[in-house]
């Protein structure tokens, strides 16, 4: 499933590329590139790499690089701050040559564009070669910051977890190690790459307090639990009960932690920090912003007990700021596209909050912006022009047919006023070419993928989630799905429900395939319907876009779709698509990680299905969670927790095509108003979704017959 090369890596794009592509190259050079923050104030969030890789996500370089940094003399031994601000320096040196070639890539772009001359061009391929390495080196040494950072400080050995949960009120206890094994279960391997130890012991199950408590283990950062952890903890403890462990920790911690870093109560108190901030800055949207009594109940915590003896209060109030401006903003911009006004104006308004949408940066795009709201009464082309009397009155006919748009689910973000969308019907399809609509859908779908969250993708059979074609009822509303024996997070916890509202898309798009095809009037404009959306399928799982691919799929699987008459005339070629998408449908069902393999997901971008990766997530959740002693198996939660971490994965790594606001209005309207649409009641009103019978000929045939045997009793 290679790429057509539309870019030549994750970084930086082709010389060739349209005039926003210096655009797309600080883009692509801020996705990739995070600047030095304050000495003590990074980001904790250990990532996505972190679950899925564990400890092989630090590998042997960086241990080798690690023993190599604060050393002044070879004889001196190592020192953690030294170290830390050795490699600040080196980080932010790096950093800003990387920003000052990429400047000089854009302006070389600029100058070979004016003046086409050999010396630019040959300049260009090497500068991109240095560009990688430049980034590779950044990239290695903030993956040797997060090591120092969650390593080598505020971790402490597994015999002090039990003072961990005893709160810490003291610095030194005496406890015997099986307080320890009946917290937590460990079994053992062998010699590990990154370590020296004979064999290594890995944790296989725990108490909900066990498993809170490990949090605080020196490894627990490296092994990638904490992001595991952060992923999965819903299973057995509540957001709440979670948020109570870490501030008791901090309570009983703050006032007695020392400054020595050495002691445990300083590192238990650091450490619970280090835990609050990353799980803030990686679940904000899902634990935080859709409860507000937790919210308030660490606003309030760090506001009294926090700020007033610890500086790092501060900052997490600041963080939580950030946090809920980001949130508010996204909601106000989703709201404010669903007031209806008059049609001109809403045309515009709806263009304005659509190029809000569609770029993070609003003063990138605002030039673009503006040149399109001035040039948006757009002409239809010549093929839309010709619509004949008996057309618009068919468009008048389906159009009783079909609902009233309601914009939920998927369509409450995507209303569009079309003035002329009756009139123009289904015809812009035609004018397009597969690759352009491929690549419009594709950023559509990506809008949506992007605001979802790994953690969406858990207990996803208490919302009703099945493994059928049609994963959720158009009927049946959030509200009410019924939380069931199925319900497989804790009966207080507060789940998320934005992957129902990922799968209302992908049935609306599915539907909308469907009603493309049934309501066209001739067959012959069927076969054409067909192959293109044959195309844009095959043009979408060839960019790695297999969630609109495989919406696609069900849209022309659809039971009324598949016995129309236009699939025995459609070419053979074209054809063949069709069992490309079912093998490519088959691969991805095949298995869970199929997507993450190789190193392409780390260079192309990707957009898997959604209801695909949510069975993955089903069948992994099949079978209990607890063994017979009741302590909950670590090893099923981790495997859990690898699956769902590519989706932070593919998010790091976003498409880069130029938006057409044309083609994506245009779009928008046509699955708005389908979405709800009846297939069977659509197909009913078209004659050419019927095999025709020759009535007229066969009824000739007869009355010739009879005329002659009337002739011969005469």
């Amino acid at each position: 499933l290679q790429s057509n090369g539309c870019c030549i890596g994750p970084g930086f794009t082709e010389e060739n590329r349209e005039p926003e592509e210096e655009t797309i190259i600080k883009i692509a050079g801020n996705s990739y590139l995070v600047s030095p923050n304050l000495p003590d104030f990074h980001s904790c969030s250990p990532g996505w790499s972190s679950a899925f890789y564990g400890a092989e996500c630090f590998d042997s370089e960086v241990h080798s690089y690690m023993k190599t940094l604060g050393k002044q003399k070879s004889s001196e031994s190592q020192n953690i701050d030294a170290k830390k601000v050795e490699l600040e320096q080196l980080l932010m040196m790096e950093t800003k040559n990387y920003r000052k070639t990429i400047k000089f890539y854009q302006k070389l772009l600029q100058k070979e564009r004016r003046s086409k001359g050999p010396e630019t061009k040959s300049m260009l391929p090497k500068l991109r070669g240095q560009l990688e390495e430049m980034k590779s080196k950044v990239q290695f040494l903030e993956l040797v910051m997060k090591y120092i950072m969650y390593a080598e400080q505020w971790g402490v050995e597994s015999c002090v977890l039990p003072t961990v949960i005893h709160n810490g009120r003291t610095d030194t206890m005496d406890v015997a190690p099986t307080d320890e094994l009946s917290l937590l279960l460990y079994y053992n391997t062998e010699k590990h790459q990154c370590n020296n130890q004979n064999g290594v012991r890995v944790l296989q199950a725990g108490t909900p307090l066990g498993l809170m408590a490990y949090l605080y283990s020196r490894n627990a950062f490296l092994e990638g639990y904490v992001q595991q952890f952060l992923y999965t903890f819903r299973y057995f403890c509540t957001q709440e009960e979670f948020l109570q462990f870490l501030l008791d920790r901090i309570s009983s911690t703050l006032s007695s932690a020392s400054l020595d870093p050495s002691t445990s109560l300083t590192k238990i108190c650091n450490r619970s920090f280090y835990i609050l901030q990353a799980w803030i800055e990686d679940c904000y949207s899902v634990d935080f912003a859709t409860n507000t009594d937790l919210l308030c109940t660490l606003k309030e915590f760090i506001s009294t007990k926090v700020a007033p003896l610890n500086g790092y209060g501060e900052r997490l109030l600041s963080l939580l700021e950030d946090a809920s401006a980001r949130k508010s903003g996204s909601a106000h911009q989703c709201s404010s596209m669903d007031k209806c006004e008059e049609e001109g104006e809403e045309d515009r308004k709806t263009l304005r909050s659509l190029c809000k949408k569609l770029s993070e940066d609003v003063s990138r795009k605002a030039s673009l912006c503006i040149f399109f709201l001035q040039n948006f009464n757009w002409k239809l082309s010549k093929g839309m022009r010709p619509i004949a009397q008996y057309q618009r009155e068919r468009l008048r006919a389906i159009s009783s047919v079909l609902p009233k748009p309601c914009y939920n689910s998927f369509t409450e973000e995507f209303p569009v006023s079309f003035g002329k969308a009756d009139e123009v019907g289904p015809y812009l399809l035609i004018d397009y070419s597969a690759q352009q609509l491929c690549c419009q859908l594709t950023l559509l779908q990506q809008e949506v993928f992007h605001k979802c969250h790994p953690v969406h993708f858990l207990n996803s059979r208490a919302l009703g989630v099945k493994d059928k074609c049609v994963a959720v009822q158009k009927a049946v509303s959030t509200e009410a799905v019924s939380l069931k024996v199925c319900n497989l997070f804790l009966s207080k916890c507060i789940q998320d429900q934005y992957l129902l509202q990922l799968l209302r898309n992908a049935d609306s798009i599915s539907t909308w395939v469907a009603a493309e095809i049934v309501t066209c009037h001739t067959s012959k404009l069927q076969v054409s319907f067909l192959s293109k959306f044959l195309h844009i399928a095959k043009c979408c799982y060839e960019q790695r876009n297999f969630a609109t691919a495989m919406q696609i799929l069900a849209g022309l699987e659809n039971l009324i779709v598949r016995q129309l008459p236009a699939w025995k005339i459609l070419p053979a070629k074209v054809a063949e698509i069709m069992e490309e998408l079912k093998a490519v449908e088959v691969f991805l069902k095949s298995d869970s990680l199929c997507l993450m393999e190789g190193e392409r997901f780390k260079t192309l971008p990707t957009i898997p299905s959604a209801h695909v990766l949510a069975m993955h997530v089903q069948q992994l959740e099949t079978g209990g969670f607890t063994m017979t002693n009741g302590a909950h198996k670590w090893t099923k939660l981790r495997n859990i927790a690898k699956v769902v971490s590519q989706v932070h994965a593919f998010q790091e790594n976003p498409y880069t095509y130029t938006p057409d606001f044309k083609v994506q209005s245009y779009l928008r309207q046509r699955i708005t108003r389908f979405k709800d649409a009846d297939i069977s009641a659509l197909a009913a009103d078209n004659c050419a979704n019927f095999h025709q019978i020759p009535a007229e000929k066969h009824s000739r045939k007869i009355q010739d017959t009879l005329r002659r045997m009337k002739a011969t009793f005469q």
